[in-house]
């Protein structure tokens, strides 16, 4: 509920009106082989679903950190994530946060940033922060909803993430998902 309380006072900032499933979870961070990186950021863990999976999974001395907008939120994903850090501010900062963990860049960006519900230019700001961020060969993933493939906007975002990234792969569907999804998994 409190999940969607936060969707119905920002819904610019927050897709969904309920948190993503585990099962998405498992796979983003199954997808993202986060047992193998040295350095992971999160974008917009919400109430840290994601955060949960990628705790169980990050190998001991990696830098992972999360970065969620809505304090709200962030409180959340700390709350359920102990052992996480968790800051609350802007995704389009991620050079910032990584500089204060002695990094420039790093291995993989997991986002549940609803990027189809941001004006284009903020879009393509943040899209070029997080290109900018990865090391050569890292990983962004970002999942979609089913319901939304067909849309101008859905496919104005993939022709923007295949000229970003040199590889940009669609996984399965995981349709015990609200909504059912699926994740976009992009190479730089």
């Amino acid at each position: 509920m409190r999940f969607f309380s936060q969707f119905i006072a920002h819904p610019r900032t927050i897709g969904a009106i309920a948190p993503s499933s585990k099962r998405l979870g498992k796979l983003i961070v199954q997808t993202a082989k986060v047992e193998s990186k040295d350095s992971i950021v999160e974008l917009g863990p919400g109430t840290g679903v994601f955060t949960e999976e990628i705790v169980r999974k990050v190998p001991k001395g990696s830098t992972f950190f999360s970065i969620e907008l809505n304090p709200k939120l962030a409180k959340e994903t700390k709350k359920r994530c102990p052992k996480a850090i968790v800051y609350n501010g802007s995704a389009e900062n991620i050079d910032k946060y990584l500089k204060l963990h002695g990094l420039q860049k790093c291995d993989c960006v997991i986002s549940s940033l609803p990027f189809k519900g941001f004006k284009k230019k903020f879009q393509e700001k943040l899209l070029n922060n997080i290109t900018r961020a990865l090391k050569k060969g890292g990983q962004f993933l970002t999942f979609s909803y089913v319901h939304t493939k067909m849309l101008p906007s859905t496919k104005s975002f993939e022709k923007f993430l295949k000229r970003k990234f040199s590889q940009v792969v669609k996984t399965k569907t995981i349709w015990k998902n609200l909504p059912p999804a699926f994740v976009y998994l992009c190479i730089k």
